[in-house]
């Protein structure tokens, strides 16, 4: 088995997400005193009871899926020893796997995602997020293009073929919703986000959360780290930490960081955090990759066993 290790994205939060895992695991509860510690303000009430408008605040939702995916993360390694070849995060789940090749310590990485959620949160009032279903990056990229607003409109993240997320200004996104459907679009679909996240919008973010990065102390990686900007599997902690800044205002190359760990060989993806949303774009991007995922009880029992068995050839 070749194993990839991926980390919830900010959309795949919901009331109740980790309450089981911490019922279930000392690692995974362990995960969250640590993290009311640290930030001052109960993560675990949040994450467990809402409310749904507190949660959904970009200003709590990145703690709390940070927090939740190494609390799956710690309760996966309670009961099993395999080892990843890669790990990667979505977004702000790249903050998670920093934590798993022990480039972070969890409390830093807290640290940061509080951080870079306040940052993003103030900067968006003028700026949202639009996914596009039904046309290809390449038709996508020819739209935005098209309609010629490149500060103010931009692809923000690939995430599986026929499922793209577009970003920028309000009134650009309204203006391309009309010509995506004339490309052919089935569904243009406004996300319910605080801000134009991934798009020069957030260039004052990138800027801040560089000097931000400066507090803290960073290692090189021990296991390769796919960068949701480039897709290169990275071990250096200084080119780690260049790209993390850029990746706020910078596309999620979802897609290509998928097929890059295929391609080396990787036939297992877990997705741990909340929800099971990259499993679901792993299977359409590399159909013949075996993806699970830990979000709960069950889920992480069926993640152990799975992990003890061999991959068949036509997984899925």
């Amino acid at each position: 088995m070749n194993l990839a290790l991926l980390f919830s994205p900010q959309g795949s939060q919901a009331i109740g997400m980790g309450r089981e895992l911490a019922a279930g695991s000392p690692a995974a509860r362990a995960t969250f005193d640590e993290a009311d510690a640290v930030l001052g303000w109960s993560v675990s009430g949040t994450c467990w009871d809402g409310p749904e408008e507190r949660l959904n605040d970009t200003r709590q939702t990145q703690p709390c899926l940070l927090t939740t995916s190494v609390a799956a993360l710690r309760a996966l390694r309670e009961r099993t020893e395999a080892t990843p070849a890669f790990v990667a995060g979505h977004s702000v789940g790249e903050y998670a796997a920093l934590v798993a090749a022990e480039v972070l310590p969890f409390a830093a990485a807290l640290r940061l995602v509080a951080r870079r959620g306040a940052l993003m949160a103030d900067a968006g009032a003028d700026g949202g997020m639009t996914a596009v279903i039904g046309l290809d990056r390449a038709t996508v990229d020819a739209v935005v293009s098209s309609i010629g607003r490149p500060t103010d409109l931009v692809v923000a993240n690939d995430n599986a073929p026929g499922q793209v997320v577009i970003s920028g200004r309000r009134d650009a996104l309204i203006d391309a919703e009309a010509s995506m459907k004339a490309a052919g679009a089935k569904r243009v679909l406004p996300l319910h986000v605080s801000g134009a996240f991934h798009s020069p919008l957030m260039a004052g973010v990138a800027e801040a959360l560089a000097d931000a990065f400066d507090a803290e102390a960073w290692r090189d990686a021990s296991v390769p780290v796919v960068s949701n900007v480039s897709a290169e599997p990275l071990t250096d902690a200084g080119r780690i930490r260049a790209l993390l800044a850029e990746q706020v205002r910078s596309p999620v190359e979802w897609v290509s960081v998928v097929r890059r760990m295929a391609a080396d060989g990787v036939d297992t993806m877990v997705e741990l955090g909340s929800g099971a949303a990259l499993v679901g774009m792993v299977r359409r991007i590399v159909p013949d990759v075996r993806g699970l995922a830990v979000n709960d009880a069950g889920s992480l029992e069926a993640a152990v066993q799975a992990l003890r068995a061999p991959v068949q050839a036509s997984a899925s």
